[in-house]
């Protein structure tokens, strides 16, 4: 007999708590799924094990189309909430996913575009569509009137902006502020999350950081390709504080990621080099200020580029606050 390694023997733990249908949807076995049907299985079967998924929920992980299709029309419940670990419904998953045929198959058969993020790491349709910077998905998702400004899950949420940001997606990020109202100063979700500012500046986004300054009609159509319409008003908030756990400010995010020119453009625009970084950087009583960030992952130029700026305080001590 082979040698199983505990993840193997997790995957095959995780096997057995699913139904056949469920599996078979998962590998895309239409014979396998005709045949359960056939026999009596329950089409709506919950999810089961740590990553369960409905057989519909499995059908849209795998972008398997024919057996989305084939599952709805033996009832498959479009809107079923996911499992415990799940985090995403159907249409939630599909609209991540980059086949705009299987989101517009579930919106036919009912989906709820607006159903809201779970609690842990979970994202709407539209979130989930713009953190894959899938334009297509967004703007169907848009049509059916899908919220650009619903609340992110309390833990590693993000809204709809907020994921273009972090995915680096300028044009569509951009549309979504100038054409559909985007709140540009939406906050962070509690544990793990970002404003857009703080997304892009980790991420080194040097032409989103510019935008999101800048936002408002005329910001907008200065950076992204002529764009307009209707505005989110005022400019990002340079200084606005990151999350509770796991979080700091724009200029912390730039300075532990590394990026010279984003923290430049911070300084700039009046971030506040000695600020600390709030509830997430505490350490022995204070707060974690960007030199510290900057300094505990080793960016010497973000170092002495702060320094350079006036920063005072000392170097050492710091922890990692996004990653």
């Amino acid at each position: 007999m082979p040698h199983l390694t505990e993840e193997d023997t997790d995957s095959q733990d995780e096997d057995n708590c699913w139904t056949r249908l469920q599996v078979a949807a998962r590998e895309g076995d239409l014979p396998a799924i005709h045949a359960a049907l056939a026999s009596g299985a329950d089409v709506n079967a919950p999810p089961r094990g740590y990553y369960g998924r409905t057989a519909l929920q499995a059908a849209c992980e795998a972008s398997h189309g024919a057996v989305v299709s084939a599952l709805l029309a033996a009832g498959a419940e479009v809107n079923d909430r996911p499992g415990n670990n799940g985090a995403k419904n159907a249409l939630q998953i599909a609209a991540g996913k980059p086949d705009l045929a299987i989101v517009k198959t579930l919106l036919d058969h009912g989906a709820n575009v607006n159903v809201p993020a779970s609690r842990y790491f979970g994202m709407t349709a539209l979130q989930s569509a713009c953190a894959a910077g899938l334009d297509d998905n967004v703007a169907l998702l848009l049509e059916h009137g899908a919220d650009v400004n619903a609340s992110p899950a309390s833990t590693a949420g993000r809204t709809a902006l907020q994921a273009a940001c972090e995915g680096g997606f300028l044009t569509l990020a951009a549309m979504l502020v100038q054409r559909q109202g985007a709140e540009v100063n939406a906050p962070a979700c509690r544990n793990r999350g970002f404003t857009a500012l703080q997304a892009a500046s980790y991420r080194g986004r040097a032409g989103l950081v510019e935008m999101l300054l800048t936002a408002g009609p005329a910001g907008v159509a200065g950076v992204a390709s002529g764009l307009s319409g209707r505005g989110a008003g005022a400019g990002a908030d340079v200084n606005a504080e990151g999350s509770r756990f796991k979080g700091g400010r724009a200029l912390h995010a730039a300075a532990e990621g590394g990026h010279v020119r984003v923290c430049e453009t911070l300084l700039g625009a009046g971030a506040e080099i000695e600020a600390g970084a709030g509830w997430g950087g505490r350490i022995g009583g204070r707060t974690q200020t960007a030199l510290q960030c900057a300094a505990a992952r080793g960016h010497d130029e973000v170092v002495r580029l702060l320094r350079s700026r006036g920063a005072t305080g000392m170097e050492g001590g710091g922890v990692t606050l996004f990653g």
